[in-house]
C-alpha cells in the first residue's frame, strides 16, 4: 500500500469536482489580497507545524498545529498593523519570526522586519529586534530592544542533546558597503555574543554551515570583492579569491555538516552555472560539476538532513524539482508525484527512514496557487495524511489559464525564452497582453502559479512574458547581452516575442504591452518603437528620464549607491559622459511625441528606487505632446505596493484601461 492510498478518495473528489459552467471571473481581490496560507514550516522532530496566513484576518498571523495530536490549529501571533513573516524553529518548541508593519505601505527599508520569538504554545513572547518606523504594537517589547538595523542571517539545526535558544543575526553598519557583523541572538533572553573573534573586514555577505558557524565571507572594498573560508576546528581565514564585483570566478553557494563548501561556476560558451564542490587541494572548484541544468543557470539548494549532511539538491530549471540522493526518498517522492500528477510537490522530511517519519508536501502547478499536506508515520495505523491548507481557496485550479516556456529566434537569431499563459479552453488567437518583466537583471518567471499573468488571463487576454536579452538565469552570454541595450536589443526582443505569438496565432491584432519598473519604462519605449504594435501602455513605477537615472540630482534623492552610480550603471546602462547621446535617444520623457496610444501611469509618492519625479516629468512630456495619460499615485508606498488593497486598486484600474482599448 502506497503511503496516499489512505486519502486517494479524497485526493480524487479534490481533483474532479466543478466541472460546471463557467461563471463570472473570480474578483481582482482574490488574486491579490495576502494569501489564506502563505508559509509552513514543519518542527525538527516533526511533531509541530507552524503556519502564516491571512485565514479571516486583516494580518497574516502566526499559528501551531499539534501534528501527533491532530487538533486544531492555535494562533499564537497577531498584530493589529503588522504581517507575520519569516517564520523558522529555532528548536522543537520555539519559533522566531518577522513581523512588517504595514500601516503605510511599503516606505520602508528592504528587510528592515521587526523580529519576534514565541513559543509553540504561545508563551514567552519576546519582541527581539525593533521595527523600522512602525507603529506595530507589542505587548512583549523589553528594556535593550535591538535596533532595526539587524536582521536574521541563519538558524541552525539542533545539534544533538544540546539545547538550541540561538539565531545568528548580522548587525548592518549603514556606510556604502553595507558591511555586516556576526552576532549570536539568545532568543529567550535577547543576550548577544560574537559568532567570529576575528572576521575579516568589510564583510557584506556571510555564509553559515548548518549549525550557523560562519564558514564562508564575502568582502568589497570599492570595485573588488574578495572570497574567504574558515575550516572546521580553525579561527583563522583564508582568502579563496579576489576579482571585481562583477568578475569572480565562482560564486559560494553553501556549506554542509562535514565543512564541505558548494559553489556556482559559469561554464560553456553560453555561461551557464553549474553546481559543483570547491577543491581546496586545488584551490579552485572542483572540474566534475554536481549539478546541471541545460539551458538554465543552476539556482536552488540542498537538502539537508537533520544530521545537516546532503540529502538531495533542490533545482529551478524551467520549474522545481528535488534531486533525492537516497532510495528511501526518491520512492517516496514518486509516490506523491504519481498521487498529484501535473503538479510540482516539495517534500520535507523530518526523521526520514524512521518508523514515526513525518512529512510535509507543498504541491503546487501554473494552475493551483498551492496547498499543503503532512503526512505522520504511526505503527498504531489511523489517518495518514491530513490536508492543512490552500493558499488561495477562493481560485478553483480547473478556471486557470495554462502556463508555458517556449525558445524562439530573436530578429538577430538569439534565442530567446518566452513565458505564454493562455486562459484555459481558449480557441485562436486572443486579445494580448505582453507583460515585461522588472529589474531588468533578473529571471522573470518560472513555471507556478503567478497573481498578474492569471489576473490578466481571467479577463480575457493571452499574456507574454519575453526574458529578453538582459535576463539572468538563462546563462551569462545571454545576461550580458542586454549591457548598454536599454530601448534596442532588449526592446526588440520584446516586440519580437509579440509578433512571435502572432503568427503562431496565439495572439491578435490587438495588444498592450505592461510593466514595472524596467517593465514600465519598457512599456513606454514599446510605444515610442513600435507604435503600430500596441494599442495602449501600463507603466508602473517607471524610470521614465533615463538621465536622471544614470546621473542622478540633488533635487531628487534615490537609494542608489555611490559604487551603483560610479561602476554598476556605467557599465550596464551607458556611461553619463561617454554615452550621453545614446541615453538621451532612448529616454522616454524626450520621445513623448512619438507616443500616440494610450497611457496609464502608475507610482509610488514615497519610491526611492524610482522616485515620482519619473513621473512627474514623464505626465508632463506627454500632456505636451497632446496625450494626457491616466495619471495614478499611492501615498505611503514606495517601489511596490506593500498594502494589498491598493494591490486590488491598482489591477482594478489597470482592468479597465485595457478593457476599453482592446475589448476582449
Amino acid at each position: 500500500m502506497t503511503l496516499f492510498n489512505r486519502c486517494a478518495g479524497l485526493v480524487a473528489g479534490l481533483l474532479l469536482c466543478a466541472a460546471g459552467a463557467q461563471a463570472a471571473p473570480p474578483p481582482a481581490e482574490a488574486f491579490y489580497r495576502d494569501a489564506d496560507t502563505q508559509a509552513v514550516q514543519l518542527s525538527p522532530s516533526g511533531r509541530w507545524l507552524a503556519m502564516t496566513g491571512a485565514l479571516g484576518t486583516k494580518h497574516p498571523s502566526l499559528l501551531v498545529f499539534d501534528v501527533l495530536a491532530g487538533g486544531q490549529p492555535q494562533r499564537v501571533a497577531q498584530f493589529k498593523d503588522g504581517d507575520v513573516t519569516q517564520v523558522r524553529w529555532v528548536n522543537d518548541t520555539r519559533l522566531v519570526f518577522g513581523v512588517q508593519g504595514r500601516e503605510s505601505g511599503s516606505d520602508r527599508p528592504r528587510g528592515a522586519l521587526g523580529l519576534y520569538a514565541v513559543n509553540a504554545d504561545g508563551s514567552q513572547r519576546v519582541q527581539l529586534v525593533r521595527n523600522f518606523g512602525s507603529r506595530v504594537v507589542n505587548d512583549a517589547a523589553r528594556p535593550g530592544l535591538l535596533s532595526w538595523n539587524h536582521r536574521l542571517l541563519h538558524v541552525p539545526i539542533p545539534r544533538e542533546g544540546k539545547d538550541n535558544n540561538e539565531v545568528l543575526i548580522g548587525r548592518i553598519t549603514l556606510n556604502e558597503q553595507r558591511t555586516v557583523t556576526p552576532l549570536w541572538l539568545d532568543t529567550l533572553t535577547g543576550r548577544t555574543r560574537p559568532a567570529v573573534s576575528q572576521p575579516p573586514a568589510d564583510v557584506v555577505h556571510w555564509v553559515a554551515d548548518p549549525f550557523g558557524e560562519p564558514r564562508a565571507a564575502i568582502a568589497v572594498q570599492g570595485t573588488r570583492q574578495t572570497t574567504y573560508w574558515r575550516p572546521p576546528g580553525s579561527d583563522d581565514w583564508q582568502e579563496l579569491q579576489e576579482s571585481l564585483i562583477d568578475e569572480a570566478p565562482f560564486d559560494v553557494h553553501a556549506v554542509d555538516a562535514n565543512g564541505t563548501l558548494f559553489v556556482t561556476q559559469q561554464r560553456g560558451d553560453a555561461g551557464h552555472a553549474v553546481l559543483t564542490r570547491y577543491d581546496f587541494e586545488q584551490r579552485a572548484p572542483a572540474e566534475q560539476a554536481l549539478v546541471v541544468t541545460p539551458g538554465f543557470d543552476f539556482r536552488g539548494g540542498l537538502r539537508l538532513g537533520d544530521d545537516g549532511r546532503l540529502r538531495g539538491v533542490r533545482v529551478l530549471a524551467e520549474g522545481e524539482s528535488t534531486a533525492w540522493l537516497t532510495e528511501r526518498m526518491q520512492a517516496i517522492q514518486a509516490d506523491v508525484d504519481g498521487t498529484l500528477p501535473g503538479r510540482i510537490n516539495d517534500i520535507t522530511c523530518r526523521r526520514c527512514g524512521q518508523p514515526d517519519m513525518v512529512l510535509l508536501v507543498h504541491s503546487y502547478s501554473d494552475r493551483e496557487p498551492g496547498e499543503w499536506w503532512v503526512h505522520r508515520s504511526s505503527p498504531a495505523g489511523g489517518k495518514a495524511w491530513q490536508h492543512v491548507g490552500r493558499a488561495r481557496a477562493e481560485l478553483k485550479p480547473e478556471d486557470m489559464a495554462t502556463l508555458s516556456l517556449q525558445r524562439i529566434p530573436a530578429r538577430d537569431g538569439l534565442a530567446l525564452p518566452v513565458w505564454i499563459t493562455r486562459p484555459a479552453n481558449a480557441k485562436g488567437p486572443l486579445p494580448a497582453v505582453v507583460l515585461v518583466h522588472g529589474g531588468p537583471w533578473l529571471r522573470g518567471n518560472l513555471w507556478r502559479w503567478n497573481a498578474e499573468a492569471q489576473f490578466l488571463a481571467s479577463r480575457g487576454y493571452v499574456v507574454i512574458e519575453p526574458e529578453f536579452r538582459g535576463s539572468t538565469g538563462y546563462g551569462e552570454a545571454h545576461h550580458r547581452a542586454g549591457f548598454k541595450q536599454w530601448g534596442q536589443a532588449m526592446q526588440n526582443d520584446v516586440a519580437d516575442a509579440l509578433k512571435w505569438a502572432q503568427r503562431q496565432g496565439v495572439a491578435s491584432d490587438k495588444a498592450c504591452i505592461v510593466g514595472n519598473s524596467y517593465g514600465g519604462y519598457s512599456a513606454l519605449m514599446g510605444l515610442a518603437n513600435d507604435p503600430a504594435l500596441y494599442r495602449c501602455g501600463v507603466a508602473g513605477l517607471a524610470v521614465t528620464d533615463l538621465e536622471l537615472l544614470v546621473r542622478g540630482s540633488w533635487w531628487v534623492s534615490d537609494d542608489a549607491s555611490e559604487l551603483t552610480r560610479s561602476y554598476v550603471i556605467p557599465k550596464m546602462i551607458g556611461d553619463p559622459q561617454k554615452d550621453a547621446a545614446m541615453i538621451a535617444a532612448h529616454s522616454p520623457v524626450n520621445l513623448a511625441e512619438k507616443i500616440k496610444a494610450p497611457v496609464m501611469l502608475v507610482f509610488g509618492e514615497e519610491d526611492q528606487r524610482v522616485p515620482l519625479a519619473h513621473g512627474e516629468r514623464m505626465r508632463r512630456a506627454l500632456r505636451d505632446a497632446g496625450n494626457d495619460p491616466v495619471w495614478v499615485t499611492y501615498a505611503q508606498e514606495g517601489h511596490g505596493f506593500g498594502l494589498w488593497q491598493n494591490r486590488v486598486d491598482y489591477a482594478q484600474r489597470m482592468e479597465a484601461f485595457l478593457a476599453r482599448h482592446l475589448k476582449p
